[in-house]
């Protein structure tokens, strides 16, 4: 997807919640496709990784703007990826336990073609249906984050969830004015355009809306932590059971590739790059030296993995398995 193209279906995305908009996945692709989902426990609780569908960023070097485009380009060939773009995954996780389901963050609300957009869609193919999901937990307020909560008349499309979101990241939105000095966002004008829609978002849910402080504990099995600079109040998610953990890194990264080596590349997405650096280091260097077990909202399916250092830098060890569940 060129560049111009995806900048002009994120300023859609940012108003679709706003505005009425016509979802774009044609009835052909649901009936002649069924969409993945993963399954797992971890301690007593029960996790379906289910899919969003994924967006291709090209060309790839403005969206890695700290980074070289010749040592981009080496590194995916060498990975054997495309050099033209960096696909990111959006892969969402779903939590059960107990009387309890909790899905973390809710996609684009298909905006972005058929490409993305198919949380209802996988929710069905898990086996579920919107209405029982209890909770919904807001990793940042991005547009293919938030894009799901609402329909294209306004309605909410989780009725019976109560919605969960850091004070700090509510607070930033939904100030008068967001501070995008720092961001290498080459379109300004339409980071005023995200921030104007996200607001409006933020408006409709404030009745379903509980707000939360860093390292609150919510529904006894998540330990929220802030983990600033990709957006202000950006937090990531220690899901726990018992002695199993794992923690939900939602936008700390957004290439194995490109990222984990290469930390101080940086994304132009990210509202204070040298912020969003520093904390991606810090990080990553807890996750090698903890070994816990990671989810990656952007990262290659199903976004579960491992961190470990390499040289100056460090490397994604995707999870693998025997057969597909």
């Amino acid at each position: 997807m060129e560049r111009r193209m995806l900048l002009k279906r994120m300023a859609l995305l940012g108003l679709a919640a706003a505005i009425p908009f016509k979802q774009t996945l044609s009835a052909a692709f649901f009936k002649s496709s069924k969409r993945p989902f993963h399954r797992f426990n971890l301690g007593e609780l029960e996790l379906t990784v289910i899919t969003d569908g994924h967006i291709s960023l090209s060309p790839v070097q403005p969206h890695f703007p700290n980074g070289n485009e010749a040592q981009e380009k080496e590194l995916l060939r060498k990975s054997f990826r495309p050099t033209e773009a960096v696909d990111l995954g959006m892969n969402i996780l779903l939590i059960k336990k107990g009387t309890e389901l909790i899905l973390l963050d809710t996609g684009t609300g298909g905006s972005f073609g058929p490409d993305s957009g198919w949380l209802l869609a996988s929710l069905s193919d898990a086996g579920m249906e919107p209405a029982q999901i209890t909770a919904i937990v807001i990793s940042h307020a991005h547009p293919d984050h938030i894009g799901g909560l609402l329909s294209a008349t306004g309605a909410f499309v989780f009725p019976n969830a109560t919605i969960h979101m850091s004070a700090v990241e509510h607070a930033f939105w939904m100030a008068p004015q967001q501070d995008f000095s720092k961001s290498k966002f080459q379109d300004k004008k339409l980071l005023e355009t995200f921030a104007t829609a996200i607001r409006k978002v933020l408006t409709t849910i404030q009745p379903k809306l509980h707000l939360f402080q860093n390292n609150s504990i919510l529904f006894n099995c998540l330990r929220m932590q802030l983990a600033p600079g990709h957006t202000p109040g950006h937090t990531i998610t220690y899901v726990f059971s018992g002695k199993e953990e794992m923690v939900h890194i939602a936008d700390l990264m957004h290439s194995d590739v490109l990222l984990f080596p290469h930390p101080e590349w940086g994304f132009d997405g990210d509202t204070d790059i040298q912020l969003a650096a520093t904390t991606r280091k810090q990080v990553l260097a807890i996750l090698a030296q903890t070994q816990t077990k990671v989810f990656g909202y952007h990262l290659p399916w199903p976004g579960i993995g491992h961190v470990r250092t390499q040289g100056e830098g460090y490397e994604w060890i995707a999870e693998t398995y025997a057969f597909p569940g």
